[in-house]
């Protein structure tokens, strides 16, 4: 009460702020007008905007006053930071909040893991809100550590800076009407439902959209975009990595406005945000596709606010947070000063690491013949690669036979593609082929691959496959590159196999070796990690790989390896290991 009592009194004028911004032109998210005024701020809340005195006054000379950037939907873990360094990244970038979905480390350490992730990120200058994980697993094709269950969203639920549930990617359970589905958006706290529909159109996405499910991050099209905003949903423009769709749906901005639209990373690699920028570089690129920036402001602080129920978020208006940026111009959109809640940028003490975060690779001895895919003459199911999106084509390709087995071809730009469960040494092994990486030699390979995040190693040679599997085993996850059976660069990733414990300069320079050399091995399309990552996840069409074998997502269900076998058993969990490897 007394500080809402000494807010009002600011105010009035009654009484001095904290800090007073003056000499700025300052943007109203509202009406998206430029006012000339000041900005009282009284314990790290806009009190009012006019003439104000202050205690402190920071005189911004006519620069440019907006609103600090909400991320509308991002992973944690894809940064590959632990989440203090992931805030010294991004709030210099002017990212003040971020909405996460924490289902990689769902996957890996279960709740327990994501209870701990709220933990950890109290303590931060940065704003983290979650939504609560809600496929986890994201298909009965994968395997995590463990299954969340609706208790285990009940509990996070609970929690504050919990807003809703997590992006429903079993679309085609929760269109199907499926129970299990159901049941959790029957769930106390579930009113607010992020989705996950990639290619769903017509009486499906009104299906999907009658469910409850608020947003969708995952349209590539104007037409898909268009059909979201008629169904009521948030089409949240993703700009991440690797999946870039922002040139493709700003054509929504200009037949349709803003309304309801707003910008989201999704998947970032660290080297990319330190070279490109957070939301920050997501404004700037739509602004240079031209879009007004006022318009392009608004998609990065107000709207996200408005989709999450962020009430008091996304703009600089008496009585939301003082989350703001100082701007010099509206073309590079480099913040020259951030405050969050009415202060500078502060760093924040090391965050200390439980030593139960790690240790989580555990995987059954391999060797190069646990990638041996025998031949039967016919041809083989193929990944195809997309440039630049998750998606990927389902191909049918010869391969190339060598001692009665299908091997890795770099004329025919087919590499071999595994997936080994790391959760609990099982020993089951998923194989196939992989079309459009440009591969010619070496192995890559990561713990991070979404979203059960088991073990995804690509490679012409399955020495190199093997060797690159032993080489995170021993570091406890992370990303490396391999040629013949030695290290060309890695990036550990000790904390679940997903983030770092080492400082950021150090993350970024190891992700962007590790990248090179994944090009030096022949590697054509950008970011070869990322793009790795996402061939394990059987919720993305077409064709996909988990531990349990390839998966159709087309007609979501395994499908063998070789052509013309004949459908794969329609229960994955009853599979052998012999079945699972496709031999």
């Amino acid at each position: 009460m007394e500080q809402l009592r000494r807010r009002l009194a600011v105010a009035r004028g009654d009484e001095a702020a904290d800090l007073v911004v003056r000499g700025g032109r300052v943007f109203s998210a509202f009406t998206k007008e430029w006012l000339e005024t000041d900005v009282a701020i009284a314990d790290g809340v806009v009190a009012g905007l006019g003439d104000y005195e202050g205690d402190e006054v920071l005189d911004v000379d006519g620069q440019l006053v907006v609103p600090g950037f909400i991320d509308a939907h991002m992973h944690l873990e894809s940064v590959k930071l632990m989440v203090d360094e992931f805030a010294r990244l991004v709030l210099p970038l002017g990212t003040t909040t971020v909405v996460a979905d924490p289902h990689e480390i769902a996957n890996v350490l279960g709740v327990d893991g994501v209870h701990w992730l709220l933990d950890a990120t109290s303590q931060l200058q940065l704003e983290v809100y979650f939504m609560a994980s809600s496929c986890v697993p994201a298909s009965p094709f994968e395997s995590p550590r463990s299954p969340l269950g609706p208790a285990d969203l009940a509990s996070l639920l609970r929690r504050r800076r919990v807003l809703g549930l997590a992006e429903m990617m079993n679309f085609p359970g929760v269109i199907a009407g499926a129970p299990a589905e159901l049941e959790k958006l029957e769930l106390a706290g579930a009113e607010h439902v992020d989705g996950h529909a990639p290619g769903v159109m017509g009486k499906q996405l009104q299906a999907y959209a009658a469910a409850g499910i608020e947003t969708d991050h995952e349209a590539l099209t104007v037409d898909e975009g268009r059909e979201r905003l008629r169904a009521g949903m948030w089409l949240l423009v993703r700009e991440a990595s690797m999946a870039r769709n922002l040139l493709d749906l700003l054509p929504l901005v200009h037949e349709l406005g803003p309304s309801r639209i707003a910008f989201c990373t999704d998947d970032r690699d660290p080297e990319d945000i330190a070279d490109n920028g957070h939301v920050n570089g997501i404004v700037r690129k739509a602004v240079a596709a031209g879009i007004a920036p006022e318009d392009a402001i608004v998609m990065a602080s107000l709207h996200p606010a408005l989709c999450h129920g962020l009430r008091r978020h996304g703009a600089i208006a008496p009585g939301y947070h003082a989350d703001l940026l100082v701007l010099s111009d509206l073309v590079s959109f480099a913040p020259e000063t951030v405050l969050k809640r009415g202060r500078h940028i502060e760093d924040t003490a090391p965050l200390e690491i439980p030593d139960w975060v790690r240790q989580s690779v555990r995987v059954s001895p391999v060797s190069a013949g646990d990638f041996a895919i025998g031949s039967t003459g016919s041809s083989v199911r193929t990944i195809g690669l997309v440039t630049d999106q998750v998606v990927t084509e389902s191909l049918v390709r010869e391969p190339r036979v060598v001692d009665g087995h299908a091997v890795a071809d770099a004329g025919a730009d087919m590499a071999k593609i595994a997936v080994v469960e790391r959760h609990l040494a099982s020993g089951r092994i998923g194989l196939g082929f992989v079309s459009g990486s440009g591969l010619e030699r070496g192995a890559l390979a990561s713990s991070v691959a979404h979203d059960a995040h088991n073990l995804l190693v690509v490679g012409m040679s399955d020495e190199d496959m093997a060797f690159a599997v032993e080489r995170l085993v021993t570091v406890g996850g992370g990303i490396v590159a391999v040629e013949d059976r030695r290290v060309l660069a890695e990036c550990p990733l000790p904390i679940a196999g997903l983030l770092s414990d080492a400082p950021l300069d150090s993350v970024v320079a190891a992700s962007r070796a590790c990248n090179d050399a994944a090009h030096s091995l022949g590697w054509s399309g950008a970011t070869p990690f990322l793009t790795l990552s996402f061939l394990g996840l059987s919720v993305i069409p077409h064709l996909k790989i988990t531990d349990r074998g390839l998966v159709d997502v087309d007609r979501f269900e395994l499908v063998p390896i070789h052509v013309g076998l004949g459908p794969a058993p329609s229960n994955p969990l009853g599979r052998s290991v012999e079945d699972e490897r496709g031999v």
